[in-house]
């Protein structure tokens, strides 16, 4: 989760009107990955703690 923040302040620093596209483009699909890394270890946990009761 540490990732996931570092990549949202990182975005939230950056003036997005003077990236370049690409650089844009790569730290939206970091972002994402990460997004969804992290649902996965919810939905795991989740999970398991609903199967535990």
């Amino acid at each position: 989760m540490s990732d996931l923040a570092r990549a949202i302040d990182k975005l939230a620093a950056e003036d997005p009107s003077e990236l370049p596209v690409g650089v844009l483009t790569e730290q939206l699909i970091d972002l994402h990955w990460q997004m969804a890394r992290l649902q996965a270890q919810i939905a795991r946990r989740t999970h398991l703690r609903a199967w535990l009761n």
